[in-house]
């Protein structure tokens, strides 16, 4: 089957062009003469019959090539390449100035290298320069809304082997970018690798718990590889990246808290959370209790509400695995969370 008119009149124009170019080496030997118009005419003659396999086949060729690429290699290839001919660009300017043949050579083999290693390098690389893009882009303001910008949430180890987040994440609540460092992901890997099987237990949650966190589509979960090496432990590293990043930290470690605090980075405690939305009580009220076991002093009887809330009850103890009303008398607020103090009604 033969080529089509728009494929011979390319294979014409391009020989054409190849012939006329060698004609031009060709006149630089002495004794060979003018031979543009022959070798113009013979690569005219050649490109517009053999059309079908000088210039159709390698279309096809690359043409299944590039269906086989991925998109996200694909352009990050052109993006390589082309930021490479801008260097190479730039490098071409003062080699120009070399005595021939370096001049005229040495611009093509910079184009071609440049583009070369800027597309294998941002190809090879997309992994890890994704997640930074799509960071950036999830902290720019978004021109379809109010124009707030989408915050970034550093996750600490802690916070992730603790579990709950993953319930608070479903609710919906966290409006922000949940970003998850490569150094705080290599020490929940060290825990899950652990010899103790209850520190590797916690580690394969938290493994689980980030699982689940990706798969959900009420957040965005991303993975970074940033890593500030003025830091040496992770939570140095986490207040580091956050203060470069504008980020916030989301934990449950109490010293990280303090510490983040006190230099200016914000942080969101889960147990901070937890005691907020507890509820709450005032001195008066009576609540069903089951007593489950003793206080500390003498008559005292202990039970939990459902939010896990620590309620002492005086003269209890004789209502011991028993469901009573309790009248609270007075509610603390401690660090561990809030006391409640009652007396069987």
């Amino acid at each position: 089957m033969g080529a089509s008119l728009p494929l011979r009149l390319l294979g014409t124009i391009l020989y054409g062009v190849i012939g006329w170019e060698v004609a031009l080496v060709l006149q630089q030997i002495p004794g060979l003469g003018s031979w543009h118009v022959v070798l113009s005419v013979v690569g005219m003659v050649v490109g517009f019959v053999a059309a079908s396999w000088l210039v159709r086949a390698p279309a096809h060729a690359a043409q299944s090539a590039l269906r086989q690429i991925a998109t996200p290699d694909l352009m990050a290839g052109v993006l390589g390449g082309t930021a490479g001919l801008g260097i190479a660009a730039l490098l071409s300017v003062p080699v120009a100035y070399l005595p021939d043949p370096f001049g005229r050579i040495l611009p093509l083999v910079l184009a071609v290298l440049c583009s070369y290693l800027g597309a294998v390098l941002l190809v090879g690389r997309q992994s890890d320069l994704g997640p930074l893009w799509r960071g950036l882009a999830m902290s720019q303001p978004d021109s379809r809304s109010s124009g707030e910008k989408s915050p970034l949430l550093l996750l600490d180890t802690s916070v992730i082997i603790d579990g709950r987040i993953d319930d608070v994440a479903r609710t919906g609540f966290l409006l922000g970018t949940l970003t998850v460092p490569r150094f705080v992901l290599n020490e929940l890997q060290s825990i899950a690798d652990s010899a103790d099987s209850m520190r590797r237990g916690r580690g394969r949650r938290g493994l689980e718990v980030l699982d689940r966190l990706q798969n959900m589509p009420e957040v965005v979960t991303l993975f970074t590889d940033f890593d500030p090496k003025e830091a040496y432990t992770v939570d140095d590293k986490l207040i580091r990246l956050a203060l470069q990043s504008d980020a916030a930290i989301l934990t449950t470690d109490y010293n990280l808290n303090r510490i983040a605090r006190l230099q200016g980075v914000r942080v969101l405690n889960i147990n901070e959370l937890a005691n907020a939305v507890k509820s709450v009580y005032l001195p008066g009220e009576v609540i069903p209790l089951k007593i489950i076991q003793e206080g500390k002093e003498q008559g005292q009887g202990v039970g939990y509400l459902a939010d896990g809330t620590m309620v002492v009850v005086e003269n209890g103890r004789r209502h011991l695995n028993n469901e009573v009303p309790v009248q609270v008398t007075k509610v603390l607020q401690t660090n561990a969370g809030r006391l409640i103090f009652a007396t069987p009604e």
